[in-house]
């Protein structure tokens, strides 16, 4: 009988105080020294108690001149006596003391039906203040989750005065000393982002941060660290990522002692926090990874975690949509709209989702990017009977219907702004500063955030809305908060992210069969905003020649389930670029497949062979959408390769992509990952029976299209076990 799997599982040893944290695979060791301080023992492969406890006989290492005795990254890393490196947690207390000293109160272990947490309490030596450090682990994922909780013990009445808390990371994360340190990270800008960057890790402190009041285009709240030599299937990474869709900061540090630490917490410099008397503050979520199976196992594991343990309806299938906004802009209209949506209906797409220039009435009407931001009803010129002939007509092709919203922006031309323009960020005697038209309401207020939840709330009560893709296309400016006082310019950064939070649990309670997308350009895409959105827009450029890098780099940790792909037009909107339609499509198929072409201008033919493709996505999306990822070739060799397998094995896709087909070279055969040897796989299209082992070491053949830009699906299917004896 097979064994049954292990489960996670913390096992305190107080005498020695060392807690060791073990998931199905991964094994994580703490020890407290006489100090107070805590340290990381082991972050690799689970271990015994027997083998964790055999750690404390390792000598620690001789004290030096001008350094700390251990010179070691902690595993909470207050600010504190001969503590040189970056600090994870940092305050400053009324009196100006700066640093911390910790005592260690006691250890709670708790068991849950999905997993087991930890959590190790300490106290300052004189100051009113707690520290939480809290490790959660699951039955099912080889992560760990980490935060803190800082509580002020103090009373008010007593006179206690606020601390400043300057930094309070989530997590400081300390791999095994290596032979040498190579950062991965993601870098980009707008249009480009989620794009991979690999180099070695310098001495000293290597920032990643973004500081735009969003996740940001130019850099992903996440790294990796190996030791120069992990490829794609082998070698040992580790790797550390933030829930939080605002400011973030990043720090990866390599220390004269030659150790390593990534550590990941919100905000940003120089923003800090007060947490007066009785107040609590917690940080958000940072998850760590370590595998021994190379990048693309690193990135299952992290792909396995966020499908069960972020994402809403993970068992769900994103449904193929259509968008209207390259089809028609802000020249909307009710008759326009039906007539994309039955040409939409007619290739399979499921929803169909009309995007902005629908709201605004006068001089406020959404004819443009200038005007109507804020005033969400229905234009009465372009939809005099409201939205529901347009959903109605929708429905009654057969698809569900989706809405543009940008909630969180307004234009100075509408009836919002007009009264209240004190809603938006702005300081004092400063410009108000505009980019796309635009300004940013400040959600930090509370009343602001329950206008724009009943905003939403009353189109989804009043309408059969069952998708908003939800945009975001601009990054704070002004900071400011002047009614909070003088502390609101610092205040906002956080709670304008808690509020943007609430917002969306309080609507996805309420609306239960909503589904929603969150669209920033590309720019909100991290697992705080994954946990509570289905799906996320990538990037808005739609190249697909471009897109085989930025989906790559964002495949690196974000599952396929929540990547939204669109195939549009050619050429290109944005880059101009000529690609042919199966191109397009085969490369969208590897996320959840959109169409955003302007359906009116296509062939018949175009559109008869595109309704063969969504066809064809329809029968592998159980696999991309929940299947095992293996990136089989990078899209930077003239041949690149993904895979899918089902996660019990039954069947894989591989979708392959040539950029351009030099001196009549034929493409070599792909080994593919993760079949069994002894299976025989049938090809969906062609019905020719392959040999799993044959797959596995020779490679799948391929046909694909002489032209350049050419691509391919091959979909197949596991056999039923047959009698493979000699002569078959």
């Amino acid at each position: 009988m097979p064994s049954s799997p292990r489960r996670a599982s913390v096992t305190a040893r107080p005498a020695h105080r060392l807690w060791n944290l073990a998931t199905a695979r991964t094994g994580y060791v703490l020890h407290l020294d006489d100090q107070g301080r805590l340290h990381n023992l082991h972050w690799g492969p689970r271990l015994t108690d027997e083998q964790a406890l055999s750690l404390l006989d390792d000598p620690l290492p001789p004290g030096r001149a001008f350094e700390d005795d251990t010179e070691a990254p902690l595993d909470l890393a207050p600010a504190a006596a001969f503590r040189f490196g970056h600090a994870q947690l940092q305050v400053r207390f009324p009196d100006g003391t700066r640093d911390l000293e910790l005592r260690h109160l006691g250890a709670e272990t708790a068991d849950h039906a999905d997993g087991v947490e930890l959590v190790l309490r300490f106290a300052d030596r004189h100051y009113p203040l707690t520290v939480e450090s809290h490790y959660r682990l699951y039955h099912d994922s080889e992560l760990i989750e980490r935060h803190l909780v800082l509580r002020h013990t103090g009373a008010a009445a007593g006179g206690e005065e606020p601390i400043t808390v300057v930094r309070a990371d989530s997590a400081s994360w300390v791999p095994p000393r290596q032979r040498d340190y190579r950062l991965t990270q993601a870098h980009g800008r707008w249009a480009a982002e989620t794009r991979l960057h690999t180099a070695v890790l310098p001495y000293g402190e290597t920032v990643l941060t973004s500081r735009r009041g969003i996740t940001g285009h130019h850099a992903n709240p996440w790294a990796m660290l190996d030791d120069g030599t992990a490829g794609e299937e082998h070698g040992q990474v580790w790797g550390c990522a933030l829930a939080w869709s605002g400011t973030w900061r990043l720090t990866a540090e390599r220390t004269p002692a030659d150790r390593a630490v990534l550590c990941a917490g919100s905000g940003h410099d120089p923003v800090s926090r007060r947490l007066a008397p009785g107040e609590v503050l917690t940080t958000p979520v940072s998850a760590g990874s370590w595998t021994d199976g190379g990048f693309g196992a690193a990135s299952r594991a992290w792909h396995r975690h966020l499908l069960r343990h972020a994402l809403p309806h993970p068992d769900e299938l994103r449904p193929v949509l259509y968008n209207s906004w390259e089809a028609t802009g802000f020249d909307l209209s009710l008759d326009g709209q039906l007539a994309l949506a039955g040409k939409a209906a007619a290739l399979g797409v499921e929803l169909f989702v009309m995007d902005d220039g629908w709201f605004g009435t006068g001089r406020s009407a959404r004819t443009g990017d200038h005007a109507g931001l804020g005033d969400w009803h229905p234009n009465p010129d372009r939809f005099p009977d409201g939205l529901d002939p347009l959903i109605d007509g929708v429905r009654a092709l057969g698809m569900d219907f989706g809405l543009w919203v940008e909630p969180e922006m307004v234009n100075r031309e509408s009836e919002l702004y007009r009264a209240h323009p004190d809603w938006v960020l702005h300081q004092p005697h400063r410009r108000r500063s505009e980019h796309r038209n635009q300004l940013v309401l400040n959600l930090a207020r509370q009343d602001v955030a329950d206008w724009v939840h009943r905003q939403l709330d009353g189109l989804l009560t009043r309408h059969r809305i069952s998708f908003l893709k939800w945009d975001m296309n601009r990054p704070f400016s002004e900071a400011g908060w002047p009614e909070a006082g003088p502390e609101g310019a610092d205040r906002l950064w956080h709670e304008y992210v808690e509020h943007l939070y609430a917002v969306l649990d309080r609507l996805r309670a309420d609306h239960p069969g909503l589904r929603i997308e969150s669209c920033s350009g590309g720019g909100r895409v991290d697992p705080g905003i994954l946990s509570r959105t289905d799906q996320v827009w990538t990037s808005d450029n739609t190249d697909a020649a471009d897109r085989l890098h930025i989906q790559d780099g964002f495949a690196r940790l974000y599952p396929a389930r929540a990547m939204a792909a669109w195939v549009t037009d050619s050429p290109t909107p944005l880059t101009g670029r000529r690609l042919p339609l199966d191109f397009r499509f085969h490369v969208a198929m590897a996320g959840v497949l959109g169409i955003g072409g302007d359906l009116t201008r296509w062939s018949e033919r175009e559109l008869a062979r595109a309704a063969e493709l969504v066809a064809a996505y329809k029968r592998i999306r159980p696999l991309v959408q929940h299947g095992l990822r293996y990136r089989l070739r990078p899209p930077g060799e003239e041949l690149g390769a993904v895979q899918f397998l089902a996660p019990d094995g039954a069947g894989t896709a591989v979708l392959a992509y040539r950029r351009a087909r030099h001196y009549a070279h034929p493409e070599p055969p792909l080994p593919l990952r993760g079949l069994e040897p002894d299976a025989r796989y049938r090809d969906a299209d062609s019905g020719r029976v392959h040999h799993g082992a044959v797959l596995l070491s020779r490679g799948l053949p391929l046909t694909l299209p002489a032209d350049d830009y050419a691509g391919c699906l091959v979909h197949l299917v596991r056999e039923e076990a047959e009698d493979s004896s000699p002569g078959r």
